[in-house]
Order: structure tokens, then C-alpha cells, then sequence
């Protein structure tokens, strides 16, 4: 049986702003990844997205990011693995206490925006990430692309979800097309939904240069902030019923995958 997570960013509404409908996009989702205020969100907006994924029974998730509200955390920021460390960990413990005022739990972390981008290829950015989680709670999930971020965390014996990304484009070393660059964002549905089937079933997709690359998925994340995201989630969610594929949290779809890894190293003895 083929498994995946749904995710998206949300509560990333801040103050008069409002970004996304997220009341709608909940009900498409399995997990979520919660803004905590650096790069979007704040107090009311963080309290009462919780709280909608607590009344669904979605897994809530920390989407720290750079100090960098102006630019939506998708900025560079040269910061020393302690400043990375301590940035973390103050918007994981500041959704913290949401979570439990809501009696619901954090389940994951996944970095935000350039941060999340740094973590795939540089050293600095994900260790400082890593050691927020070892210090908070090791026994979060660390939400990441393949890279040095996942190396590093399954080394510390730290649970890992490879996300996959629903409606951005790929280079060929694996790594995400910059927002900068023409064809970055990925706007015809239905070529969207065929590359989500294709990463969750084949475990690959093609790259923006035609070659076609590894791309492992426990997780499919949709963008929450973009036009038609809300019809693009319910298009999503069709095309994986449809191929056959169930959707679970996250760590359903991890406990499953190791279930299934044992009995396949069973059978091989």
C-alpha cells in the first residue's frame, strides 16, 4: 500500500494581512506546517490555526524561518549554528504553548523559505536547525528535501520525512529552481497533479532541464499562498485517491514504511 502526507503553510496571515484561506485548505490536509511569527503569523493568528488543526485532528507542525517579516523569510541571513539554534528554538516554544493550550502536541519541524532551502546543502544552517530539535524534543520529525539537514538527523537517530514539493520546480541536482528564475512555480493543475502521483508512486520527477531525478516522498507540500491553491489541494487530494495512494499523517506514514522495511528484510531471510 502506497502512503503519503498532505501539508501545507498556513497561519500566515499577520496583524490587518490575510494570506491563504486556510479554514478551507485544512480540510484537504493530513498535517500542517504553523507559521511562528519571524517570517508571517502572529499571536492570534498562531492560537487559532492550532486550534482549527486540534478540532480536525491535524499534526501540527513548527515552520520557523529567518527574523526576516519584510521578506516573507525567503532572504538570505549569514547567521553563526548558535543564532540559527536559538532563532529556532524560541518559535517552536512559542507555538508550544498554543499546542498545549489546545491539548494537542508539536509533531515536527520544518524549516521555512530560504532557511528550508540553506538546510539542504549547507552545513551551518542545518546544524544550528538539528540542535534546536535535540535540545527542545529529539523525538520530533525533522520535515526536509534530501541534504545535509536529513543526513545529519538520521546520523542523531532523529526521525525523517522527505517532503517533496507539489508545485515547484526542480534542478537537477535536486535542489529547487530559485523563485527568481522564470518557471520556478509550477501553475498548470494538471501537470501538478501528475508530478505529486509520480513522486509518491515512482519516487521520482522531471527536472526543469528534462532529465528525470530521484525524488523520495514521505510528504507532498502544497503552497497555501498561492491562486487556486485551495481548488489545487482538492485536485491533489483527487489524483492520489485516485492512483490508489492513502493519505495519513506523517508518522503514520513513517511507522508504515518501516513495517513494511522489516518485513521486506524478513522475507530476504
Amino acid at each position: 500500500m502506497t502512503m503519503v502526507d498532505l501539508v501545507a503553510d498556513v497561519g500566515e496571515s499577520f496583524g490587518a494581512y490575510r494570506l491563504g484561506d486556510d479554514v478551507a485548505l485544512l480540510d484537504v490536509l493530513t498535517s500542517a506546517n504553523v507559521a511562528c511569527g519571524f517570517h508571517a503569523g502572529d499571536p492570534r493568528v498562531m492560537d487559532s490555526t492550532v486550534a482549527q488543526c486540534a478540532e480536525r485532528g491535524i499534526a501540527v507542525g513548527a515552520h520557523p524561518s529567518f527574523p526576516d517579516l519584510v521578506g516573507f523569510g525567503r532572504r538570505t541571513m549569514d547567521l553563526t549554528r548558535d543564532e540559527i539554534c536559538s532563532d529556532v528554538l524560541y518559535q517552536v516554544g512559542a507555538l508550544h504553548a498554543f499546542a498545549v493550550s489546545h491539548g494537542t502536541r508539536i509533531s515536527h519541524v520544518t524549516p521555512h523559505g530560504r532557511l528550508g532551502n540553506l538546510v539542504v546543502t549547507d552545513d551551518r544552517y542545518a546544524h544550528g536547525v538539528l540542535d534546536a530539535v535535540l535540545r527542545y524534543d529529539r523525538d520530533l520529525l525533522i520535515v526536509t528535501q534530501e541534504g545535509r539537514l536529513a543526513e545529519l538527523a538520521r546520523e542523531a537517530e532523529v526521525r525523517v520525512v522527505l517532503l517533496g514539493l507539489a508545485d515547484r520546480a526542480y534542478n537537477a541536482d535536486g535542489t529547487l529552481v530559485s523563485r527568481q528564475n522564470p518557471g520556478a512555480v509550477i501553475t498548470d493543475p494538471d501537470l501538478v497533479v501528475d508530478r505529486v502521483v509520480r513522486m509518491v508512486r515512482d519516487g521520482s520527477v522531471v527536472a526543469i532541464d528534462g532529465s528525470e531525478i530521484a525524488a523520495p516522498c514521505d510528504s507532498v507540500l502544497l503552497h497555501g499562498d498561492t491562486p487556486g491553491s485551495v481548488e489545487l489541494a482538492q485536485r491533489i487530494r483527487r489524483g492520489l485517491d485516485a492512483a490508489g495512494v492513502t493519505v495519513a499523517p506523517m508518522s503514520q506514514v513513517l511507522d508504515a514504511r518501516q513495517l513494511l522495511s522489516v518485513g521486506n528484510s524478513a522475507d530476504r531471510t
